[in-house]
């Protein structure tokens, strides 16, 4: 089993450094949930299908990270508080090559 490290920046500011498994297929959204680092509910609504950007955040890192997908970059284009940096957690699937990455989860979209 090999974990990397990850800093995620909740919707409160809190930073949080966790291990995040690179064995199980899980996806950054699913991270966030495991670790309950929103609140339930408020993240990952479509169930990780590009489909809402409940789990968009703000890449703080220089980590390398795959290409956007159409799914995805479509999703951002209608989604609120969307920066530069901007992802969707579930659409980032964790690897190896994310160790290090940093973070920040986007405010809820009310």
């Amino acid at each position: 089993m090999t974990d990397i490290k990850i800093k995620i920046t909740d919707r409160d500011g809190v930073l949080h450094e966790i291990d995040a498994p690179t064995d199980m297929n899980m996806n950054l959204m699913e991270v966030v949930r495991s670790y309950e680092l929103a609140p339930e509910g408020t993240i990952g609504i479509c169930g990780g299908m590009a489909m809402c950007a409940s789990c968009q955040c703000y890449v703080l890192s220089d980590t390398e990270l795959p290409e956007m997908g159409d799914d995805e970059e479509a999703m951002l284009s209608e989604a609120f508080n969307v920066k530069d940096n901007s992802r969707l957690g579930c659409q980032l699937h964790i690897t190896e090559d994310m160790d290090g990455l940093e973070v920040e989860l986007a405010p809820e979209e009310l």
